[in-house]
């Protein structure tokens, strides 16, 4: 076990002794009480479920303080310091580890070490240290991942601490959680957009559900955790939409247009006259009976920040239809945080015009979530619009293109074969949920859907209009909020090519960026135990939100980033995919890698004719692939496999993997998909993270919990991919202009693999799977086309950090 922690501020003793008795721990007249009374009276402070002090003493003697006194009886013995190995003791109690288990009474600061938790490297306290040491206790992790301040939080400590006049409570520059949760304002509201995509002549209404504290009814203002979720009205099934995989791949025309030429007509119908504003109200009509649906949220529920979810155009209780990542989607998405900031209406229903603002609202936003979620706060950052301070997009898509296509193919999310734009928005498509309102919207929607499939273009695969109006990227020179980005380095549903070139972009960009790497695939990480990522957000928030400057921008890593090869093992760097990267390459030659230029490499073949036997076997995908790179397998003869040596030192491969070769097929059409993989027996770190305890965090006072989780090492097995990619031949130059492919005729081909970071250990080999069809993501083609590729002309080039 490891608890790292990037977000605790260093304060001076004079703020530490501030902080302390602002949140009513340090007495006023400390420096006029007896060391002994001061020690007794804060250790009693720290059980604030224990109303009188004979209970008080009760969970102190619970505590083990030697191997003869526990904490009670210790007190008693003390006079002007505190021994360390005691005090550290108690601590680790405090923190929920446990004697003998974790620790051993008398070397407590071994266990700290191992585990990093920060301790005072003293033999004593005076009064100064103690008070230092206990500062730092508060704002240490606990076993649970949380600080020991939220665990004290947890169980009442600010339940007192309110006043009537409502405000947040600022400790080491985070906010603490004083809002009580039990008796929270949950409203809903319609915002007018400046939309009508379901063309009935009335601007899209936006159903919009906010929790907020009921202290901001006594005229607090309060920031906005804003997720937009095409899901939170639930989704649709659309199994039956699925489009066939099982197909023949296009034989192109020859087409070379101009990428700049590749844009798409807007909408050009005139749009409806705002609705008439019939009176205002400061109060809702209508109650939210959904709840938050995201831990992270809810932790700053609890910490005063409101939390916003909409679902957007055409999703159930909103007006217009889902266009699946088009600016239309966009500008929905944008018009609440309009409505947050001050700049646009919304409603109390859906018929009265009776306008309401956002008036318990301080202007600041902030949007959050995963996936889709994280994704349309990613576009809402691309417009530059007013209020938005921040984002932090998990496993967010910055081009459409990128998650449905790569290199001219048709190329799907794993284990999402046959999803594509069109059954994306079948699924978020929940006005259909409410009976009425499908049948005035459900025959427009489905012709709609068909534009989407024209669009979407499933036949040539290409990179076309459709697809760059959906490419955020391209509007980045708009963005003026600071932007945090959190991917998976073996998430295959979002490819980390989303992630790697905004970063690239984000660069350049004059604001303040950082950029978190885990092991996991796609998936939360704010519940992970090894990483403050939760609290670090708290300091950024606090900073983004509340204008505290706490250091933030600077105390927070610019990449932060999971290792492989251990558990619980989080490094810093200034960056991820530098240009400057060292690189060694790798020279192909039968079935090897070697950093040596081999003379006379020879011409080898492979033939790609798995799709029949993979129908037979009736295989899973993971299946397939376990298959693919087995030493021997039904498969073996659809792919080249090349091994690397041995290592004898560690390689931390840091960027895009580039494959470059020389290639024939014996069609007028081709594909290549390339895998890179580390071989070697090894307890390789799972990408699905363990349950270590359910309902493991609590996230307030008398609040929700969550999970607490962890990656954890599994069974040994024999390899990992690192990185892979896929490539139409006809589109060996970009992914829009499509060239011949002549049978039997070689081509230089260029392919950037998926970017990663990868610790390839020492006695591990580095090795690369060519082959054509993938089974888990490209269109499964029953043929048998031969692919020659001349080895001579072959090579791997790998990034990396160590020289």
């Amino acid at each position: 076990m490891q608890l790292n922690q990037f977000s605790r501020l260093t304060k001076s003793q004079s703020e530490q002794i501030t902080e302390l008795q602002r949140i009513h721990l340090l007495p006023k007249d400390f420096t006029q009480l007896p060391f002994q009374v001061l020690a007794q009276d804060i250790f009693q402070r720290l059980f604030p479920e224990a109303h009188s002090q004979s209970t008080q003493s009760g969970q102190l003697s619970l505590l083990q303080a030697t191997t003869e006194l526990n904490l009670t009886a210790y007190l008693e013995t003390i006079d002007t310091s505190f021994d360390q190995v005691v005090f550290y003791n108690v601590a680790l109690q405090l923190l929920g580890f446990e004697m003998t288990t974790d620790f051993e009474l008398d070397q407590p600061t071994a266990f700290m070490t191992a585990t990093k938790l920060p301790f005072i490297d003293q033999a004593a306290f005076d009064q100064t240290a103690f008070i230092e040491a206990l500062y730092l206790l508060l704002t240490t992790r606990s076993q649970t991942g949380l600080l020991y301040l939220d665990q004290l939080a947890n169980r009442g400590f600010f339940t007192d601490w309110q006043s009537d006049q409502p405000q947040f409570l600022i400790f080491n520059g985070k906010v603490q959680p004083v809002f009580d949760t039990s008796h929270l304002i949950r409203e809903v509201v319609y915002v007018e957009s400046s939309l009508d995509t379901d063309q009935d002549g009335q601007r899209d209404l936006l159903e919009t559900t906010i929790f907020r504290p009921r202290e901001t009814e006594a005229g607090l203002k309060i920031p906005a955790l804003y997720t937009a979720s095409p899901y939170y009205k639930g989704i649709n099934d659309v199994d039956a939409d699925l489009h066939n995989v099982d197909t023949t791949i296009a034989t192109k025309p020859v087409q070379q247009p101009n990428l700049a030429d590749l844009t798409q007509t807007p909408t050009t119908a005139p749009l409806p006259q705002p609705r008439a504003v019939n009176g205002t109200s400061m109060t809702t009509e209508l109650n939210a009976t959904d709840d938050s649906n995201y831990s992270l949220n809810d932790y700053f529920l609890a910490r005063g920040f409101a939390n916003v979810y909409a679902g957007g155009i055409g999703t159930r209780g909103s007006d217009g239809v889902r266009t699946c990542g088009s600016p239309e989607e966009t500008a929905s998405t944008t018009a609440i945080i309009e409505w947050l900031a001050g700049n646009r209406r919304a409603f109390t229903n859906r018929t009265d015009g009776i306008e309401i603002k956002a008036w318990w609202c301080n202007h600041q936003v902030a949007m959050t979530g995963k996936s889709y979620l994280g994704t349309l706060a990613t576009a809402a950052a691309t417009t530059g619009v007013e209020g938005l301070r921040t984002i932090v997009a998990e496993a967010a898509i910055s081009s459409w293109y990128d998650y449905y296509r790569e290199n001219g193919l048709v190329v799907a999310p794993i284990d999402c074969q046959g999803e594509d734009a069109d059954v994306l928005a079948k699924l978020c498509q929940t006005r259909q949920k409410d009976a009425a309102d499908h049948a005035l919207s459900g025959t427009f929607f489905a012709d709609q859907l068909k534009a989407l499939q024209e669009g979407q273009d499933r036949i040539t695969g290409n990179y076309n209009a459709f697809w760059a109006a959906r490419n955020y990227r391209d509007n980045l020179a708009n963005l003026n909020c600071d932007v945090i980005l959190v991917h998976g380095l073996n998430d295959w549903n979002v490819k980390l090519q989303n992630a790697g070139a905004l970063w690239d972009l984000l660069r350049d960009q004059p604001v303040n960026k950082k950029l978190f790497l885990h092991q996991g695939e796609h998936i939360y990480m704010n519940n992970i135990q090894s990483i403050d990522f939760t609290d670090m957000m708290n300091l950024w928030f606090t900073h983004q939100l509340l204008g505290v400057e706490n250091q933030a921008v600077t105390k927070l890593p610019a990449v932060t980033i999971q290792g492989n090869a251990q558990e619980a093992t989080w490094t810093t760097q200034a960056d991820w995919l530098a240009l400057d990267n060292p690189t060694t390459t790798f020279w192909l030659n039968e079935q090897t890698l070697s950093t040596n230029a081999t003379e006379n490499a020879p011409l080898t073949t492979f033939k790609d004719d798995g799709v029949a036997a993979f129908r037979a076997q009736k295989i899973s995908t993971a299946a397939w692939q376990d298959a693919l790179i087995a030493d021997q397998s039904s498969f073996t003869g659809n792919r080249l496999r090349f091994l690397g040596s041995p290592l004898t030192e560690p390689l931390i491969i840091d960027g895009r993997i580039q494959f470059r070769t020389r290639v024939a097929v014996n069609a007028e059409r081709g594909l290549l998909s390339v895998l890179v993989i580390d071989y070697g027996q090894f307890n390789r770190l799972g990408t699905t993270p363990a349950v270590l305890a359910a309902k493991g965090q609590q996230l307030g006072y008398q609040w929700r919990y969550d999970d607490l989780k962890e990656f954890k090492l599994n069974r040994p097995s024999n390899y990992q991919v690192i990185t892979k990619g896929h490539i139409n031949l006809q589109n060996r130059h970009n992914s829009y202009q499509t060239d011949a492919v002549t049978p039997n005729e070689f081509y230089d081909i260029t392919l950037d693999l998926q970017p990663t970071h990868y610790d390839l250990t020492a006695g591990h080999q580095l090795g690369l799977l060519v082959y054509a069809t993938d089974m888990g993501m490209t269109i499964r083609e029953e043929q048998a086309f031969v692919y020659q590729v001349d080895l001579a002309a072959s090579q791997l080039i790998v990034p990396h950090l160590n020289d």
